[in-house]
């Protein structure tokens, strides 16, 4: 695919998000972030090259070696990959934009005490399993409320933004249409959140007219 045809793809796919926002109102405002785990840095330039801005990474070796490699450009890196504590401090080094897993009290309890150590902060999104599905991580939704409102007391080096899910994993629309709502509805109860992550490739559509006004779009902004 040449540089034209690429960007009228890569159009096309904004015009979807488009019509899915206006379906919401003319004022919801919805962030693509590329999600360029299994692209290689001359993707991810490409798709710079056409004004994508925002990429995440699930590894934190694999952040640092594209942020490297990229650091001329000015990209906005987002880590999406759950977080071994042991790389906790690699990944604070990094300074990502935001960190959209944070997927318990506990790992939140430990970054705040290498965030202190460190003296300095990191933007999260608490991850909700409003789908209740072990394959997932993530907060249960019954919980999402009082472990955010923990977080944002006793974690002050944390910076909360809001939430992120994924949606269910289901072939039924009304099922995954739930689970965002689910997840919508945590959303606005929380103090000062301004993220509502989600939507990928298949579900972004639902996502945003279940109020998503943050998209973590992998495989087909790379046409993979």
């Amino acid at each position: 695919m040449n540089h034209t045809e690429y960007k009228i793809y890569i159009d096309n796919i904004i015009r979807r998000v488009e019509a899915a926002r206006l379906k919401v109102n003319d004022h919801h405002i919805v962030k693509i972030v590329a999600i360029s785990k299994y692209s290689k840095s001359d993707e991810i330039e490409k798709l710079y090259q056409i004004g994508q801005r925002a990429f995440g990474e699930n590894k934190v070796q694999d952040l640092k070696s594209k942020a490297n490699e990229l650091d001329d450009l000015p990209l906005e890196w987002h880590f999406v990959g759950n977080l071994q504590k042991n790389k906790i401090n690699n990944l604070l080094d990094l300074k990502p934009a935001l960190f959209h897993a944070l997927d318990s009290l506990e790992l939140a309890q430990e970054i705040q005490k290498k965030c202190e150590a460190k003296n300095t902060t990191l933007s999260a999104l608490l991850q909700i399993n409003s789908a209740k599905e072990e394959s997932k991580h993530g907060v249960m939704p019954e919980d999402a409320l009082s472990i955010y409102k923990q977080i944002q007391s006793e974690c002050p080096n944390i910076k909360l933004k809001g939430v992120m899910s994924i949606g269910a994993h289901s072939d039924d629309e009304d099922i995954i249409r739930k689970s965002f709502e689910i997840t919508h509805e945590i959303y606005k109860q929380c103090d000062g959140a301004t993220i509502c992550s989600m939507g990928m490739s298949g579900d972004f559509e639902l996502a945003i007219e279940c109020g998503s006004n943050m998209l973590r779009l992998g495989s087909i902004m790379f046409n993979k």
